[in-house]
């Protein structure tokens, strides 16, 4: 069972891509609000880091096409996230972490109401920017949990 996350308790949340060729509604109760502070986030999204709502693929339900980066880890080894984006105007929609049976980071930056999103978690810290401070997190981590 998912833990409700505060700020999204049992509603739809959705949102558009800045084209809007690209739509989708999440529902239900989501498992964090995290913000990624890694290399890879901070170039997909032309900033510091991005802030995620972390829910099962399930929950997700996409209309319109996206196209697929399938990016590798640290060693190269394996695809670990499908970073998935509008061909059209370029938005991050959704990453699908590879190795995590179904879980999915959507973009907080794309969703129609952004008022709600209050991140607890912080992931990949070791690539945090030196002047980013994000007070109130209730865990954070060097780089992402096995």
């Amino acid at each position: 069972m998912m833990r409700r996350s505060a700020g999204y308790p049992d509603r739809m949340i959705t949102g558009r891509c800045l084209c809007e060729a690209v739509t989708f509604e999440l529902t239900g109760d989501i498992i964090a609000t995290a913000v990624c502070h890694c290399d890879r986030c901070q170039r997909q999204g032309g900033s510091a880091f991005s802030v995620n709502l972390v829910a099962h693929e399930s929950q997700l339900k996409v209309n319109g096409e996206l196209k697929t980066f399938e990016e590798r880890g640290e060693r190269k080894d394996d695809v670990y996230v499908r970073r998935k984006f509008c061909p059209g105007c370029g938005s991050p929609i959704v990453s699908e972490l590879a190795k995590s049976n179904g879980i999915i980071a959507v973009k907080a930056g794309v969703l129609d109401d952004k008022s709600s999103v209050n991140p607890t978690v912080e992931a990949w810290c070791v690539d945090r920017q030196p002047w980013v401070s994000l007070p109130g997190m209730a865990m954070s981590m060097e780089r992402e949990q096995p």
